[in-house]
């Protein structure tokens, strides 16, 4: 298995959100009838370093996805850490090393900023993720809370 990563591109985002839109979480959160509103938030974060979007390529095809922000924090003695987000691998590759691949090039990424940690959320109802995650080695030691405000 061949898998190669670069930075997304405007011209990816149908894939990324088709992506996060493939299972029964995102089918009830993303709008893919609405292009214009990933457009609009891809624009923002083009040219932030501190926020990018990775795509997973195998054979010239996007098969996975991620987004990594870095941020700068007090606590833990000024460190920085990497934000994880939207992990996503296409549903006819799961299960074939795609996702590990990912969660080390993101790490990687991570180090190479120079954080201390690497912090991701995942839905409750996610579990097989969690073990995934936990094979990875990521503790889950902390609740987390959201508000949505829409």
């Amino acid at each position: 298995m061949s898998v190669t990563f670069r930075d997304a591109r405007a011209r990816d985002l149908s894939v990324i959100v088709a992506l996060l839109a493939d299972d029964g979480l995102g089918r009830d959160r993303e709008k893919p009838q609405s292009p214009e509103l990933y457009s609009l938030a891809f624009g923002r974060m083009e040219g932030d370093v501190n926020n990018r979007v990775i795509v997973a390529e195998q054979d010239g095809r996007i098969v996975g996805c991620f987004q990594i922000t870095f941020i700068q924090g007090l606590s833990r003695a000024g460190a920085r850490r990497a934000l994880v987000e939207g992990v996503r691998t296409s549903s006819e590759k799961r299960d074939q090393g795609i996702g590990e691949a990912m969660m080390r090039h993101a790490v990687e990424l991570a180090r190479d900023a120079g954080c201390a940690l690497v912090q991701l959320t995942s839905d409750k109802s996610r579990t097989r993720a969690h073990d995934f995650y936990v094979r990875l080695g990521f503790e889950q030691s902390h609740e987390g809370f959201k508000l949505d405000l829409k």
